[in-house]
C-alpha cells in the first residue's frame, strides 16, 4: 500500500465524522463544489511555488494538492482506484494519441 492509498482510506473513513473535529469531514460537508474550489486554490499555490523555484514549499503545496484532489474525488464518489484504473488503461499510449482519442 502507498501513502496515497492510506490517505484515500483515511478520507473515506472521515466522511461521516463530526465536521467540528475533522477538516476532511468539514470539507465534505460543504459539498463537491466547495471541495473543488479548495482543490483549485491549492493547485494555484503549488503553481506559484513552482514558478518561484522553492523546492521545499513546492513539495509542501504538492502534498496539499494531492490531499485536496482526493477529497474532491471523494465528494463525487470517484475513488483513487477509479483514477488508477484509468491510468492503467492509458499506459503504453502516447499522450498525443490519448488526447486525440478524446476529441
Amino acid at each position: 500500500m502507498s501513502a496515497l492509498d492510506d490517505l484515500a482510506r483515511t478520507i473515506e473513513a472521515r466522511r461521516g465524522a463530526d465536521p467540528e473535529s475533522s477538516w476532511t469531514a468539514k470539507l465534505l460537508s460543504k459539498g463537491p463544489e466547495k471541495c473543488a474550489e479548495k482543490f483549485g486554490e491549492e493547485a494555484i499555490e503549488a503553481i506559484i511555488e513552482a514558478v518561484k523555484g522553492d523546492r521545499d514549499r513546492l513539495t509542501s503545496e504538492a502534498a496539499d494538492v494531492l490531499y485536496h484532489l482526493l477529497v474532491m474525488l471523494a465528494a463525487r464518489d470517484v475513488s483513487l482506484g477509479d483514477v488508477l484504473a484509468e491510468l492503467d488503461r492509458r499506459a503504453g499510449t502516447s499522450g498525443i494519441a490519448e488526447k486525440a482519442s478524446r476529441e
